[in-house]
């Protein structure tokens, strides 16, 4: 059974949310404030979080920051805020996704559902794998422990960060626009938007490439999308 972590210091709608949850066959834990949130997420298991933003003791954005030092866990945040720039900062964190308030317990379970099965596919097929790594230049990924090295040295990256550097790298010289790649690694069932792409795509480049203002490995081609540079 997969398990949830919701952190929401409104209790009304915590227990909405797992209520839905657990009809549709997930398990449910809850903690009302920032800082029992972040002992739950960083001491336990779980395959997905529900992260409120406004929370007491701790708020939403430290939190995600500390949980991408030890988990690698799909992080959904919510909030009441739809200024672009707490979605940006949300993503840049690492959140897989940022949904703003109200938000309907169908659509809920739905964008669930929708991160949870992506990353088992996901997965799935690196496991199938006959290679273990993909190396180009100074950059390693290792497929089965979804961890990337740059001159031998490891650069953390959140799950789908690693799923767009995996793309592109597998497709080297390929072109892919941010729709294609929205597609690809979010799905459209995942209610998100086509500007996550670009903001993970700079925190990749942040963590890989030596200059991210001049890439060596993800090259942007204006009015199209992106591709990998192989040579």
């Amino acid at each position: 059974m997969r398990k949830i972590l919701i952190i929401e210091d409104e209790k009304s709608i915590a227990e909405l949310q797992r209520d839905y949850l657990e009809i549709n066959g997930f398990k449910v834990e809850i903690a009302n404030d920032g800082k029992a949130g972040l002992d739950l997420a960083v001491n336990n298991e779980y395959d997905l979080i529900i992260l409120d933003l406004m929370l007491p003791e701790i708020d939403g954005f430290p939190i995600c920051k500390e949980v991408r030092k030890h988990k690698d866990v799909s992080i959904m945040m919510v909030s009441t805020r739809v200024e672009d720039i707490d979605k940006i900062r949300g993503l840049g964190l690492g959140a897989d996704d940022y949904m703003t308030k109200p938000l309907s317990p169908q659509e809920l379970v739905a964008r669930v559902k929708s991160h949870i099965q992506r990353y088992e596919r996901l997965t799935s097929k690196k496991e199938t794998n006959e290679e273990d790594y993909i190396k180009i230049r100074d950059l390693r990924l290792e497929l089965k422990s979804r961890r990337v090295y740059v001159n031998a040295k490891e650069a953390i990256l959140t799950n789908k960060e690693f799923d767009v550097l995996l793309l592109l790298a597998e497709n080297p010289n390929v072109v892919f626009s941010k729709d294609k790649l929205f597609d690809r690694i979010w799905g459209y069932d995942s209610f998100g938007e086509i500007s996550t792409v670009a903001v993970h795509i700079r925190r990749i480049r942040e963590k890989i490439e030596a200059d991210p203002s001049n890439p060596e490995y993800i090259e942007t081609i204006w009015g199209v999308g992106y591709r990998f540079m192989k040579v």
